[in-house]
Formats: structure tokens, C-alpha cells, sequence
């Protein structure tokens, strides 16, 4: 496989999930600086400084940009609400919606980003809403 080619678990390669995932975050890190590292790791680095775990969530925080823009040129919501466990990093809400304009088609975005309201759970909480109880 080519280099920069991530094969995702869909069988395909390169899909959203291959980088803005926690586990694509972690080997986004591991690329740049070669030190194995959770997530959860990179943002406690992040939280103490560390000029690598800046840089990772830097680039982290362009990919979800880029993809995000890519939503509101096509359905222009109100709101995009994250979710998973790379929801819990408070600094998203702040920096995408003032780099997702770059890749915007209108030169104003009224889109808001939220977190989840039931933390990084709240997609298996919702699904089970969706159970049929008889």
C-alpha cells in the first residue's frame, strides 16, 4: 500500500474514520513523531504543553474542519453535534468553526458545533431510544 493510504475497517481506504477517530488521531501522532500513544494521552500532553501533541491536534482539528465544511456546503444545518470520545476535547467548538470558512462555499457559516449533550456516549444512548419496546 501506498504511503498515507489507511485502510479503514469498512474494507475501504482513506474514509473519513481513518483520521478523525480517536485510534486515526493516535497514529496521526504516531507518524509525526513515532511514540505510541492513546488519545487520551496525546490530550493530557496537549493539556501540559507539549509541542507535538499541539501540532497533532492542530492538524486534527483541519481534517475536522475540512470534512465538517464539506456537511454544510451540502445541508447548511443549524447545528453538527460531535461525537465519540474525541468530543470530550474542549478546544474543537473554539478552533473548527474558525477554520471551517476556508473550505465553506458561502462567505457566512451561522452553523453552530456542539458537544453531545450526554457525553461521548450519547449516539449508543440515542440508538437505544430507537429500540421498539413492545
Amino acid at each position: 500500500m501506498p504511503p498515507n493510504v489507511r485502510k479503514c475497517y469498512c474494507g475501504r481506504h482513506n474514509c473519513i474514520e481513518t483520521f478523525l477517530s480517536g485510534p486515526a488521531f493516535s497514529l496521526s501522532f504516531f507518524e509525526q513523531n513515532n511514540i505510541d500513544l492513546t488519545a487520551h494521552q496525546i490530550v493530557e500532553r496537549l493539556n501540559a504543553n507539549d509541542k507535538s501533541a499541539h501540532a497533532a491536534i492542530e492538524t486534527y482539528e483541519k481534517q475536522l474542519a475540512r470534512a465538517l465544511a464539506g456537511v454544510i456546503n451540502i445541508i447548511d444545518p443549524d447545528i453538527i453535534v460531535l461525537g465519540g470520545g474525541m468530543s470530550n476535547i474542549a478546544r474543537l467548538y473554539e478552533t473548527v468553526p474558525n477554520l471551517w470558512q476556508e473550505w465553506c462555499f458561502s462567505d457566512r457559516v451561522d452553523t453552530l458545533l456542539k458537544p453531545p449533550q450526554h457525553g461521548d456516549s450519547s449516539g449508543v444512548r440515542g440508538a437505544a431510544w430507537l429500540w421498539p419496546i413492545d
